[in-house]
């Protein structure tokens, strides 16, 4: 059971930057970069651009993966980071992508994942 265990941050992004939100390119650097900076491996990235706006995107990870789903017209974005183990904290990617979209307020709820039954470890507003 060890080998399963993981966190998972389910983040509610808004009042973010529009522009960005809206901006495939930039979003796939954001979730790359934040990706690297909490340690993790990229294996492989992918992200699509909607009409007439919108950005979906996943960054898979050794250690499992981030993703997003925009929503420009309401200056929103839900952010998901699950990892694997105890090596790679997915709050320090979460961080640096709310910080890179500008993002005015954040919440988020961590789950500790691979230990039963899913139960909530920490559900906060963070700014």
């Amino acid at each position: 059971m060890k080998d399963t265990i993981g966190k998972h941050v389910i983040a509610e992004l808004w009042d973010c930057n529009v522009n960005k939100l809206n901006d495939v390119g930039l979003m796939e650097r954001i979730f790359v970069d934040a990706a690297l900076k909490a340690g993790a491996e990229i294996r492989e990235v992918a992200f699509h651009k909607f009409a007439p706006f919108g950005v979906s995107g996943v960054v898979i990870i050794s250690e499992s993966h981030l993703t997003i789903h925009s929503f420009p017209e309401h200056g929103y974005a839900s952010v998901d980071v699950y990892t694997c183990g105890n090596i790679i904290d997915p709050n320090i990617a979460t961080e640096y992508i709310a910080q890179a979209l500008e993002s005015k307020s954040c919440d988020r709820v961590i789950l500790s994942r691979g230990m039963g039954s899913i139960k909530t470890q920490d559900s906060q507003k963070v700014y």
